[in-house]
């Protein structure tokens, strides 16, 4: 029997099992709408705007492991979705984005509502297709599917046009997919990991150092037992936080623009360089030169080629899954004979001991003014480290990865790529949506939430009880610091001279808002916030509007020339 095209995209999303589609109905679309309409079996969520329907399908994948799907129509629908894209491409997120085009026959003749979908998004895809016959949405999706999970994760845009989701033909779901120009590696090479294995056994200062991969590749498990066999330091970058637990001895904290001294310091002296999951980008090291003014013998394990050697020249090149490589690494590392140097390794963790000593996440307690940092540090305590946290992007996201200790992976959601104000709501609605038993907090600024502030409408229609962290200085905060720093305090346009009463604003949306403006109503607020299990607490907290993320690393230094308080 043959059925629509619309009612066979539908279908392939029922067999791939997708609960949630994110979504913005329009022209070219209304197909596929009209047959989610007559199924109950895949759940659509009506955003508010497009931007938000992607980072809402990216929150609904970071939090579950699964692949979020979002579908918007043509034109505006899609070039507002872009975004969310872009900003799943830059942190490997696995999604499929269904966009609607206009028919077959008016493409490229500047019809109502049409853009070059494909053209547009091919810089910020892992793939797209243009889907032009009917007989082929079946095969189509069922790639977009394998290629968005499989390998290094991204997002895959399957274009459909509207005369196309109209056509029928009949439908088979195939089972498997083969792709003979997509075949992405997992095993790691034996003998690879055995130079490696022998790398870290001469190390007399090893580091282990992890990014957002650990995460994707369900790696934590893995990356724990290696690490406390070892005995060696571990950092994380900000993609990574979670991988490791937070807690822990061994671990430095976060490195980078913003992480701690230890773990920079730690960084840019050791001699042997483990980095697992992990790009060397240049918020993680700061200037290439500077950091090879150290010598070092550096491994790299990834799933992606492409990432290998990319910034900074590596001796021993792993390709392959993550979590596989780390088990057969453990797995020769039980087997050998060879043990780390005891001494030497006793000798580096004093060192970092002297580094962790300078204690550079602190700042003044005793101020009668709210401190961001003395936020988050109550919303661990009140949350019992047990919260999903997204955030939006600025001082208030940096803070977050500081004080918010992180036991378990996809626990914190965040824009780190892209740096994608407006993300932490949306994105927190999919996290709920994925987990709607547990507790999901948004971190966010003033000047982030208005990017998508919308979507209170949409936690308002599903009931999704967030609980917005605000904290709010009146300020960009980011452009303010670096206007303080670098731009001889001249703060262009970074004061927000215009700023709504949040209170009420989440209160006529129907959610409860909270106005906390001294130091000792902080810890009884968010106590009280997180009793109302089953409402959206928009908690505004007036902050110090002078306070700077310390330490900082400025652009274009190097890991050890960092700015202390």
């Amino acid at each position: 029997m043959e059925i629509s095209g619309a009612e066979i995209v539908v279908r392939c999303l029922q067999e791939e099992n997708v609960d949630y589609v994110f979504g913005y109905p329009g022209g070219a679309v209304l197909f596929i709408y009209d047959e989610l309409f007559r199924q109950n079996k895949v759940k659509h969520v009506l955003v508010r705007h497009e931007q938000a329907a992607v980072h809402a399908a990216d929150g609904y994948a970071r939090a579950s492991g699964r692949v979020g799907v979002a579908l918007v129509t043509s034109g505006p629908g899609v070039t507002n979705a872009v975004t969310g894209i872009a900003t799943a491409y830059m942190d490997s997120i696995p999604l499929v984005v269904v966009t609607g085009q206009v028919p077959t026959h008016a493409i490229g003749q500047d019809a109502f509502q049409e853009v070059d979908t494909v053209g547009i998004t091919r810089p910020c895809v892992k793939h797209n297709f243009l889907v032009k016959d009917v007989h082929d949405i079946a095969g189509t999706m069922k790639k977009a599917f394998f290629v968005a999970a499989s390998g290094r994760p991204g997002p895959i845009v399957v274009d459909i046009p509207k005369d196309v989701t109209a056509a029928k033909a009949a439908f088979e779901y195939p089972a498997t997919i083969s792709m003979r120009s997509y075949n992405p590696v997992t095993k790691g090479h034996g003998g690879q990991i055995k130079k490696a294995l022998s790398l870290l056994m001469h190390a007399e200062r090893p580091m282990v150092y992890t990014g957002g991969g650990v995460v994707l590749g369900g790696a934590t498990k893995e990356l724990t037992q290696l690490v406390r066999k070892l005995g060696f330091p571990c950092t994380s970058t900000l993609m990574g936080l979670g991988g490791y637990p937070a807690s822990d001895g061994q671990f430095l904290g976060m490195l980078g623009m913003h992480g701690t001294y230890e773990a920079n310091m730690a960084m840019q002296h050791c001699d042997v360089l483990l980095a697992i999951g992990a790009r060397f980008d240049d918020r993680v090291i700061g200037n290439p030169r500077h950091f090879f003014d150290e010598k070092r013998r550096i491994i790299h394990i990834d799933i992606d080629p492409s990432s290998i050697s990319k910034r900074v020249r590596v001796d021993v090149p792993i390709v392959g899954d993550v979590r596989d490589v780390l088990q057969e690494l453990s797995k020769q590392l039980g087997a050998s004979t060879a043990k780390p140097d005891a001494s030497a390794l006793k000798t580096w963790w004093a060192q970092i001991e002297l580094w962790r000593a300078r204690d550079s996440l602190k700042y003044d307690r005793s101020s009668p003014l709210i401190k961001p940092q003395y936020v988050i540090q109550k919303l661990h305590e009140v949350t019992k480290g047990e919260a999903y946290i997204t955030s939006d992007v600025g001082q208030h996201q940096m803070w977050a990865a500081q004080f918010y200790k992180f036991e378990k992976p996809r626990r914190w959601i965040n824009s780190g790529g892209l740096g994608t104000m407006g993300f932490g709501m949306p994105a927190a609605m999919g996290v709920q949506l994925a987990h709607p038993k547990e507790t999901v907090v948004c971190v966010t600024g003033e000047s982030s939430i208005m990017m998508c502030i919308q979507e209170l409408s949409t936690c308002k229609q599903y009931r999704l009880p967030l609980k917005i962290i605000s904290l709010n200085n009146r300020y960009m905060g980011m452009v303010r610091q670096w206007q303080e720093f670098f731009h001889g305090n001249r703060y262009a346009e970074s004061y927000m001279d215009a700023l709504p009463d949040f209170v009420r604003l989440a209160e006529s949306f129907g959610h409860v808002g909270m106005r906390i403006e001294k130091p000792a109503d902080v810890e009884g607020a968010l106590a009280e916030a997180f009793k109302r299990k089953n409402e959206l607490v928009f908690m505004d907290f007036v902050t110090d509007q002078a306070e700077n993320v310390y330490p900082m690393i400025p652009g274009g230094k190097g890991l050890s020339e960092m700015i202390l308080v």
